[in-house]
């Protein structure tokens, strides 16, 4: 994708498992752990307390949260984990939501990554896509949204690299 290289392990990595986040999480796994789900919701309180800016990004972060448990099991299965793996790798991102979709905005208020549950149009299967915010420009052309059926190691470890290329 993107010419820009990244370290093997990013800050956003480290942060992650400082924290226990998805270390533990088995592949197979159907939702928020309790710990994640408490802890997400002590850092929608904490932003909360910091005043209007943070009540905003709060209120996102809990619009994003409610969204993805509407979702069938299998499509929140697969938004949980990509609600973990972007905002791990983009802590600048801000989560809200888009067309009813989960999104994550950058400082200006612009998307840059979305998931869309195969549910929400009766696909067979869920999208993650970038705006124009992205900058996944590599050369004349280049992809912009991605087929997502599972996940695995290997499916966060490329949607943590292209969340990365995205805000870079």
């Amino acid at each position: 994708m993107s010419t820009k290289s990244s370290t093997a392990a990013s800050d956003g990595d480290a942060a992650e498992k400082s924290a226990g986040v998805g270390a533990e999480k088995p592949t197979g796994s159907t939702g928020f752990s309790a710990e994640e789900r408490a802890a997400m919701q002590e850092r929608a309180a904490e932003l909360r307390a910091e005043g209007k800016k943070g009540a905003k990004k709060a209120d996102g972060i809990q619009a994003v949260l409610d969204r993805i448990a509407q979702m069938a099991p299998e499509d929140r299965a697969l938004a949980e984990r990509v609600h973990l793996a972007v905002t791990a790798a983009a802590p600048e991102l801000s989560p809200k939501t888009w067309y009813g979709m989960p999104a994550y905005a950058n400082a200006d208020g612009k998307v840059v990554v979305f998931f869309q549950d195969a549910g929400k149009f009766n696909y067979r299967y869920s999208t993650l896509g970038f705006q124009e915010a992205a900058h996944l420009d590599d050369g004349d052309l280049w992809p912009v949204s991605y087929a997502l059926r599972t996940w695995s190691p290997a499916v966060e470890k490329r949607v943590r690299e292209l969340v990365r290329a995205a805000v870079s």
